[in-house]
């Protein structure tokens, strides 16, 4: 008689480093998501914006540090605060989808929240 033995199956775990195929992926489910044409354009335009600056820029993780610094880009740009505040949650929905799909830790993109990034930029334009 044979003896079953268990095979220990390699469990993917999400990552903390995205690439350009799961920053492409996770784009597609956010806009997938979506509903009107002219929200899909505004976020599609912010998304390839994002992953165009984070490619470009060396890193170690897509977390709260990345979009601190991007946030930082954006200021530095001179742009609305409301446009700021727009482009920041289209990265946090960009995190949590991700996420969604197990290709970044949950922990990370929880790190994504509206206290990331939005609160200290309402501050400091005199909007909260």
């Amino acid at each position: 008689m044979r003896r079953k033995t268990k095979v220990k199956r390699n469990s993917s775990k999400p990552k903390m480093v995205l690439r350009l195929p799961d920053l492409e992926h996770a784009k597609s489910a956010v806009l997938n998501s979506l509903t009107s044409n002219e929200g899909r354009r505004s976020y599609c335009h912010a998304i390839d914006e994002f992953v165009d600056w984070y490619c470009s820029e060396p890193r170690l993780a897509f977390n709260r540090t990345v979009v601190l610094r991007y946030r930082n880009y954006l200021e530095e740009r001179r742009l609305a605060p409301g446009t700021v505040n727009l482009r920041l949650s289209v990265v946090r929905r960009l995190a949590y989808e991700a996420s969604d799909c197990g290709l970044l830790s949950a922990d990370l993109a929880a790190g994504f929240g509206a206290s990331t990034a939005f609160g200290r930029l309402a501050f400091d334009w005199g909007i909260g």
